[in-house]
């Protein structure tokens, strides 16, 4: 059935793989006007719709970069606001996105802003915040009238770009050239054990469409000790798994292979933002004899939200936990490292303190 609706669906793949590439040709001959700054402004993003890890491997960036004065620069995917965001004490989730707000929780020293437009969003956190040496832009790959000064591309080990197909007929957002544009590509969420003769095989793939200079390094996601933000310590390895995110499933994986039974899987959509009713809803699961004594296990992205003002009362009486994630290189950390931080000196010129 699915392989009818396909080639029912490739006309309209190749009218919006047209359109896309008409689009960006107008950009690269700069018919269409492309904005770019005199600081760094690094872009973080893929070519596929859904997650890649984009928020991980942004923080990986904050804490490479710590000893600069950063910013974040999202759209803000979801939130409830209109225009330029700058967060600050007040600043909710629902104002922000999830994404954003996580960045301002858990880095308070970096500015964070969204915008729908990011040339006027960089200008803006500029003359709002006058000392930002850095902008990391937050999925900025496809937006075009801003002109990143170092583009980082990702691609989902799982279902990486070279094999995909645009949008409907598959998930990418553009043609697969777009990589052209990639400084460096990271092949993300890949198994730790991840063989040399793999890697170069997945190399060869990816730089059919990357320039021939363009280095690719591998990825994964190391996962840290549940942290509480309700009314247990401990947690259980009874659980119930709680998510709001792309895909769960290198998540489910890791809790498999570290001895955890998940009981049930509450799963929403990407980006789903928790009412006090899906909350009431999950407590009520809970009292079930089946799940007696489990802990809720969810991510940092949705514990964010369970966090907020108005959930917060609600949430303090579940026994529910976060796991904490990072981004681990596989290999050449130094290499990459050095290549992030070089761009960043060059451009302004001056030493790394």
């Amino acid at each position: 059935m699915f392989k009818y609706l396909k080639h029912l669906l490739w006309p309209f793949s190749i009218l919006y793989g047209g359109i896309t590439a008409m689009r960006n040709k107008l950009y690269d001959q700069q018919v269409l006007p492309s904005h770019r700054f005199e600081i760094p402004v690094l872009a973080v993003g893929n070519l596929t719709v859904g997650g890649t890890g984009k928020t991980p491997h942004v923080e990986y960036l904050l804490r490479l970069l710590k000893s600069y004065k950063v910013a974040t620069l999202s759209r803000g995917y979801k939130r409830q606001s209109k225009g330029f965001v700058l967060a600050g004490a007040g600043t909710t989730a629902a104002a922000l996105g999830d994404e954003p707000f996580q960045y301002h929780l858990d880095f308070p020293e970096v500015a964070v802003g969204v915008s729908e437009d990011r040339v006027k969003g960089v200008q803006q956190l500029q003359r709002e915040v006058p000392s930002i040496e850095v902008v990391l832009l937050d999925d900025a790959m496809q937006h075009r009238p801003i002109q990143p000064s170092f583009n980082i591309l990702l691609s989902d080990y799982n279902r990486p770009f070279y094999n995909d197909f645009i949008m409907p007929v598959g998930l990418l957002r553009e043609s697969k050239e777009g990589a052209k544009r990639a400084d460096v590509v990271l092949v993300s969420k890949c198994p730790t054990g991840l063989t040399d003769e793999a890697k170069n095989t997945i190399k060869q793939r990816i730089k059919n469409f990357t320039n021939p200079a363009t280095p690719v390094f591998f990825s994964s996601f190391k996962y840290g000790v549940p942290v509480s933000i309700g009314m247990r310590h401990t947690i259980s390895k009874k659980i119930v798994l709680l998510t709001g995110i792309a895909n769960a499933a290198p998540l489910i994986q890791y809790l498999d292979k570290e001895g955890y039974n998940i009981l049930e899987h509450v799963a929403y959509a990407d980006h789903y933002y928790y009412t006090a009713q899906d909350v009431l809803k999950l407590k009520k699961l809970l009292q079930q004899d089946k799940l007696a004594h489990a802990s809720v296990l969810t991510t940092r992205k949705d514990a964010v939200k369970l966090q907020d003002k108005v959930l917060h009362e609600l949430t303090q009486q579940l026994p529910i936990f976060y796991i904490p994630i990072e981004v681990e290189l596989l290999e050449g950390k130094d290499q990459f490292d050095a290549m992030v931080l070089a761009h960043v000196q060059a451009k302004l010129q001056r030493p790394i303190s």
